[in-house]
């Protein structure tokens, strides 16, 4: 190998062999902002990597830098990279990393560290242990001390972040490993992703493939649940055929969303938050559930929703996942997309098509009583805007191959009701900080969705109180010239904690009202394009000229307040 880096007379440092190795991932940006540790990553950014497409995007908060990244490896499935100078950088990105690690969305997360010899000194920023702060909330925690080590140590941090249940892996990188040179007769590889990650999916037991399919045959009433890793592992199509060949109802969990899309003729909904799903839940007697956690969006697979007498055939890709929430009578380990490829090959001349097409029937009409319900809401003229309303206009207004960001709150439960009644959703298309669900992630999404698909109109759906978590970042979408738009539901109030003193406080509300403020004026002040909504029939003309702007655009849509159905639901379960 030799000391000068590419198309470069300087040496190599370990700067260089950190970008070349994220080349081979070929992975496109790093989401962060500079500090000292850092700058020999960015000179080798500078000076060889942007010509071979790799580039740094600078960030207002290292919690936009882990949302960003996450959002783009939600859509896309490949690998992307968030880092943090030492002490504040990294401290300040475990909000994103937290959700993605919530999430399993696999990251690589480098945060910089200071000299060896400067360990306990009371150094500029030091003395944080990184390692520790990290543990909870990624998969593994790595240490780089010399340049060496970086071509053995990023690729292993990566195949951890893709292996079995994804999720984020933090690299802490020592200044010295950073700026050491690289000998001229040093020797290492930097090997390709197929040197060192399974190309192949997991593969379920026979027995057990044998023992779900006998469960099948004598089902009468089967729901399928699609969870998180039926996107994840790209397994879609495998459960559309397995659903619409046999007639299986199907539901998908918070993360699931998109698994199954909402034209089939055998979707029903999203989770908890869904009648249709509550009563499908209700009534079946065997559950096959693909790829789900059995979170709050499930309402944690436990009675009242979920009978004790219902059998449940239960795959994911972690073991520990098996029987977590509730009894398992099947367990599948191993990746869903191999998995379903084996049931479709087992079940084949089992069963006849459409065998269970009249509970499928049945649970469709259930879907359409439940949508007919809430069509007084869905079409109000009331000013405030009813949030149903709002909802329905938004979604309506954006065609189906847009990327959806709902940011969490009442404000992402009534978007998720309603979301597969207006347009099918394609999988990696809808975004949320499921299990963690915290507020402020969504322009942060938006960030790295619009990044990897730019030709994709991309909505961000938040609450007035979300919105300002992370609002100096419309300055990052405007400087690199990201139109996406965000859309504010405006109730003037933390809307579910509201929802939560309205229920089990007498309605004595404290601390839950905010003022009403000038949101678009604030965004204009960014160079965004805004406005203020008040009536129902102005809001998808206003978000037409948020699109013909050309610009990163808010929509500020003055609504009444309320508690969505979900809410109250996952209230009175006790789960949220």
């Amino acid at each position: 190998m030799s000391e000068k880096s590419e198309n470069s007379k300087t040496p190599k440092t370990g700067g260089d062999l950190l970008i070349e190795c994220l080349l081979q991932e070929n992975v496109k940006y790093l989401f962060g902002i500079p500090g000292g540790q850092l700058l020999p990553m960015y000179d080798a950014v500078f000076r060889w990597g942007k010509e071979k497409g790799i580039h740094t995007i600078l960030v207002r908060h290292e919690q936009a830098a882990a949302h960003a990244a996450d959002a783009y490896a939600r859509v896309t499935g490949e690998l992307c990279v968030c880092f943090g100078t030492v002490g504040p950088g990294v401290t300040d990105m475990v909000p994103g990393v937290g959700a993605a690690w919530s999430d399993n969305i696999p990251l690589l997360v480098i945060g910089a560290q200071v000299k060896r010899e400067l360990d306990g000194k009371s150094t500029l920023q030091g003395d944080v242990d990184q390692i520790t702060l990290m543990k909870p909330i990624t998969k593994a925690q790595l240490r780089i001390q010399n340049p060496l080590e970086i071509p053995k140590i990023i690729p292993r941090a990566i195949r951890i972040a893709f292996s079995g249940q994804m999720g984020p892996v933090y690299v802490d990188i020592r200044e010295e490993a950073f700026y050491g040179q690289v000998p001229s007769d040093a020797k290492y590889e930097i090997l390709s992703p197929d040197k060192y990650r399974p190309q192949l999916g997991v593969a379920g037991d026979s027995k057990a493939i044998e023992e779900a399919i006998k469960l099948i045959k004598n089902a009468k009433k089967p729901l399928i649940i699609c969870g998180g890793e039926v996107n994840s592992y790209n397994a879609s199509e495998e459960l559309k055929k397995l659903s619409e060949k046999y007639a299986i109802p199907t539901a998908t969990s918070g993360t699931g969303i998109g698994g199954i899309s909402s034209d089939s003729p055998t979707h029903l909904g999203a989770g908890a938050i869904s009648d249709a799903v509550m009563n499908a839940a209700n009534n079946a007697d065997v559950v096959i559930s693909v790829g789900c956690k059995w979170d709050y969006t499930m309402g944690l697979g436990l009675p009242p929703l979920w009978p004790k007498d219902q059998k449940l055939i239960q795959i994911n890709i972690d073991p520990c996942e098996i029987g977590k929430n509730r009894p398992v009578d099947v367990s599948i380990v191993g990746n869903c997309k191999t998995i379903l490829t084996q049931l479709l090959e087992k079940l084949e001349g089992e069963i006849p098509e459409n065998y269970f097409s009249q509970w499928n029937i049945e649970q469709q009409e259930q879907k359409e009583n439940a949508l007919k319900r809430r069509l007084k809401k869905f079409n109000s003229e009331n000013v405030p805007i009813l949030p149903e309303r709002f909802i329905k206009e938004t979604l309506e207004f954006f065609p189906s191959n847009s990327i959806i960001i709902m940011d969490s709150g009442n404000t992402s439960f009534y978007a998720a009701e309603k979301m597969d009644l207006y347009k099918p959703r394609p999988p990696r298309s809808t975004l949320a900080s499921v299990g963690m669900g915290h507020l402020g992630a969504g322009i942060g999404f938006a960030l790295g969705a619009k990044l990897a698909y730019p030709d994709r109109q991309t909505v961000v759906i938040q609450g007035d109180g979300s919105f300002l978590f992370n609002v100096q970042e419309l300055e990052t979408a405007i400087r690199y010239n990201l139109p996406f738009i965000v859309v504010i539901a405006n109730d003037s109030a933390w809307g579910m904690i509201k929802s939560g003193q309205s229920m089990f406080s007498g309605k004595r509300y404290f601390n839950v009202d905010i003022p009403n403020i000038d949101y678009a004026a604030i965004a204009k002040g960014f160079g965004c394009y805004a406005e203020t909504v008040e009536k129902p029939e102005e809001i998808k003309p206003a978000l037409q000229r948020a699109v013909n702007s050309g610009k990163t655009s808010v929509i500020n849509v003055i609504i009444k307040w309320d508690t969505p159905k979900a809410t109250k639901t996952l209230f009175n379960l006790g789960i949220i």
